[in-house]
């Protein structure tokens, strides 16, 4: 079978044929002063890692950075200076999806609960996740999951947050229990991590999504979490570069805005604590680079 190329370049969204990398940074400029729905918040500076406090000077100066870029924001965590980032958000007039951390440790479990809940009727949470992987990492049972689930719907009935929990998007064509329980679905969808061909990967994408949105039988879904690195260490047929990165970005701007799909990419700002449980592509995820400068320009 030969190449059909005016086919092959059409499961790219966008015929990059012929542009330089000059092309590509101006096309992404231009895609990004254009907006997008979501971004992921990537608080932690050279040297932080997830248990290190954070201040509020740098909460708020990364969210400066992004507010002119972005309707929404969303947050990882309740707890470690972790809980001003919806709080500094809705000063700036951007919307949250606020997550609660769930792992192994049952305190921690429960400060990031009570932090989610509080927050809740404080008024600054759009969007409440209970847990992010939770069941991808194995770190609860899927009865302990779906019992914080219940307890924090239980906890916010007098208001009309709607409440899901974040995965992989085919855990919730796996797990029908936890699809039932969430007024929404909070699907992280990565080509990438799939060891897709950049060229094919907005059209993976997109049957990810598909996958997600039958599993949920008629329920919201939102893409939590998309995107792909600029350096690292290929999986299989997924390459890290500048050019990949980019033309992702652009594909998976277009296609929210044409189709109405919302996105949270991933991620706001390189961070090098990353690597450890992904590798060196961990700390090349971002938008900007780790010293806040914008990538690509």
């Amino acid at each position: 079978m030969s190449l059909r190329k005016e086919k092959f370049l059409a499961l790219a969204s966008i015929d990059y044929e012929g542009m330089s990398i000059e092309d590509l940074r101006k096309l992404f400029r231009k895609t990004l002063k254009s907006g997008m729905h979501g971004l992921c918040s990537s608080p932690y500076e050279e040297g932080q890692e997830p248990g290190d406090q954070l201040t509020e000077s740098q909460i708020r100066r990364r969210l400066e950075i992004m507010t002119p870029y972005t309707k929404w924001i969303r947050s990882f965590s309740c707890t470690e200076g972790n809980e001003l980032i919806p709080k500094i958000a809705k000063e700036m007039g951007m919307k949250t999806l606020v997550g609660a951390w769930l792992g192994d440790d049952a305190e921690i479990n429960k400060n990031e609960i009570e932090g989610l809940i509080k927050l809740s009727k404080e008024g600054v949470v759009d969007i409440a996740a209970v847990g992010n992987e939770v069941m991808y990492r194995g770190d609860l049972t899927e009865e302990e999951l779906l019992n914080k689930i219940h307890h924090v719907k239980n906890a916010l009935k007098n208001t009309e947050i709607p409440i899901g929990y974040v995965d992989a998007y085919y855990e919730f064509q796996e797990r029908p229990a936890i699809t039932e329980a969430c007024d929404i679905i909070l699907a992280n969808c990565y080509p990438f991590w799939e060891g897709c061909d950049l060229d094919y990967s907005l059209l993976y994408m997109k049957d990810m999504y598909q996958k997600a949105l039958r599993a949920g039988n008629g329920k919201k879904v939102i893409i939590t979490e998309t995107g792909w690195p600029s350096e690292g260490t290929n999986l299989q047929g997924a390459f890290p570069s500048e050019e990949n990165a980019i033309k992702y970005f652009i594909n998976t701007q277009k296609w929210s805005k044409e189709e109405g799909i919302e996105i949270f990419y991933f991620s706001s700002f390189d961070e090098s604590w990353k690597v450890g449980g992904e590798g060196d592509v961990g700390a090349f995820w971002g938008i900007w680079d780790k010293n806040e400068n914008l990538k690509y320009c």
